[in-house]
């Protein structure tokens, strides 16, 4: 018994030993971090800055090719405003989209710590959702200059941390709690400096995921060092790159700079909570072609919906992109899976109760983006196998293995299942004894390396996106119209109902001149 309570005094006198020793150790790293960035009165001088930025913009996931090089979408300036002591900013945007259309974009966007609006460039305001408003603020805190000093001030909110990794590069690292977010901070052994600031993410593609910022480029800028390069990566790969072209310490900042009107305020709400999905709206918003809405995938007060397109085949409309459901004899075949399990499993829902007894076997992918395949991993949770164009097996099969516990999915929770990809090169016929017929083409085009084009041949329904994606009556001739024209007149389709990955439906006949094709032609 004596031997047995003096390994246990042994065992508590070591912790009690080590954990001094590792807080003074966590401490000694944010201390260095301090005094690199010019020590805490520098830093508690700090009160403002104003920022003139360049800003560029990619995105992996919507590559060219299957797992291949990130997409440029563009580039701008920015102009910041920036109370550090209240943690307010007002971001001016001024950018040159080159993808996925070439536009120029102007908005502001003023943000509180309990609210925030966008300016578009008419000059019109509007309350931004809560789920912008957590992701602008979670970013803010992430870039602050006084961040360290935050972290110096608050000892409690610093833990222990091993060890991270940023490439080929072993760093020392904290853990830190800050504007209720925790961070890992990764230092530089040598200058001292913070050098990432990392945040363990969910994406709806990829799964578990580390959200850096690279730091570099330090100046001194009113007596205290600032990084000027800003580089943002997940996964190691650079997705935005924000250079700082000229900074001003404690500008003077106008009394109504950060002022947001009384029709905004009533209409804002505060910061989101819980599982706000980071990824989704900071790359939405670097595509251009985010929907500020806390309902994710459809408007404030909207819905999915089944829009009848024949007795067996539904179009799922009302989200930001489409899917169709198309009942065989005995299961039932879905094509694209847009954002993620929230879309997913509310089209299931649907399915289910428009053919009951009839499960989903299949699910046909139009193409790798993640607005279209994001939600992949909900149907292979139901046992669907997965159809995607050549070249795309061997992404598919990668990420679909990708773990996903920082927000836990379907597939998740089921555990392992067996994952079946199926990759058509040219064509392929999906068919049953009841006469109905899914034909498959990968189609050549400007979009991506690899997309199918769906025929629902026996109710002539051709289900298309991106290249061709119907919202009225008007249909520009593009190349990607032009592309689905050519295909249209290779296999010999007519007279079809053109049903979008985004948008409504349309008639083929109605688009003859922007397919190519001769008007009137049926």
């Amino acid at each position: 018994m004596k031997h047995v309570l003096s390994i246990s005094a042994a065992l508590l006198l070591a912790a009690s030993q080590a954990q001094p020793a590792m807080a003074q150790k966590n401490g000694n790293l944010v201390s260095q971090a301090v005094a690199a960035e010019g020590g805490a009165d520098a830093l508690r001088a700090l009160k403002g800055l104003s920022i003139r930025a360049q800003v560029k913009y990619w995105g992996p996931e919507q590559s060219e090719t299957p797992g291949g090089e990130a997409r440029v979408y563009g580039d701008g300036n920015l102009t910041i405003t920036w109370d550090l002591a209240r943690g307010m900013a007002r971001t001016e945007f001024d950018r040159d989209q080159k993808y996925p259309a070439p536009e120029k974009l102007k908005y502001t966007e003023t943000v509180t710590p309990t609210m925030g609006m966008l300016t578009n460039q008419q000059g019109a305001n509007s309350a931004m959702s809560g789920v912008r408003l957590a992701t602008h603020l979670r970013e803010l805190t992430r870039a602050s200059p006084i961040l360290m000093l935050t972290a110096l001030d608050q000892p409690a909110s610093v833990g222990p941390m091993g060890p991270q990794r940023m490439g080929k590069q072993s760093m020392p690292a904290v853990s830190l709690t800050a504007g209720g977010t925790k961070f890992t901070v990764l230092f530089d052994s040598k200058t001292k400096l913070p050098a990432v600031i990392r945040t363990r993410d969910d994406d709806n593609v990829v799964g578990d995921a580390n959200y850096d910022l690279e730091l570099g480029d330090w100046k001194t800028v009113g007596g205290a060092k600032i990084a000027h390069s800003l580089s943002y990566k997940i996964n190691g790969v650079e997705v935005q790159r924000i250079t700082y072209t000229n900074v001003s310490a404690n500008p003077s900042i106008a009394a109504d700079a950060f002022n947001i009107p009384d029709n905004v305020k009533s209409a804002a709400k505060g910061p989101a909570t819980g599982n706000v999905p980071y990824q989704w709206v900071l790359r939405r918003q670097f595509l251009s072609r985010y929907a500020d809405t806390d309902a994710i995938i459809y408007p404030p007060g909207g819905s999915l919906k089944l829009v009848e397109l024949a007795p067996n085949v539904q179009h799922v409309q009302g989200a930001g992109a489409n899917n169709l459901i198309v009942a065989m004899k005995d299961h039932l075949v879905v094509v694209d899976a847009p954002y993620g399990d929230l879309q997913t499993s509310q089209v299931i829902k649907l399915a289910k109760d428009k053919y009951p007894g009839k499960p989903i076997r299949t699910l046909i992918l139009s193409h790798h983006h993640n607005d279209h395949s994001g939600g992949t991993r909900g149907f292979v949770a139901e046992g669907a196998q997965v159809i995607v164009a050549a070249p795309g097996k061997a992404h598919f099969e990668r990420t679909l293995k990708m773990p996903h516990t920082v927000v836990p999915d379907e597939l998740q929770k089921k555990g392992r299942l067996a994952i079946k990809v199926v990759e058509v090169k040219d064509a392929m016929t999906l068919k049953d004894d009841s006469g109905e017929e899914i034909r498959l083409y990968n189609i050549p085009n400007p979009h991506v390396n690899g997309y199918l084009l769906v025929h629902v041949a026996k109710e002539n329904i051709i289900y298309t996106t991106d290249l061709l994606s119907p919202r009225g009556p008007q249909v520009d001739r593009t190349p990607g119209t032009i592309a689905v024209g050519d295909a249209l007149k290779k296999y010999g389709i007519k007279g079809a109902t053109i049903a979008g990955g985004h948008g409504t439906t349309g008639k083929q006949s109605d688009m003859a001149a922007a397919l190519g094709m001769e008007v009137g032609a049926r």
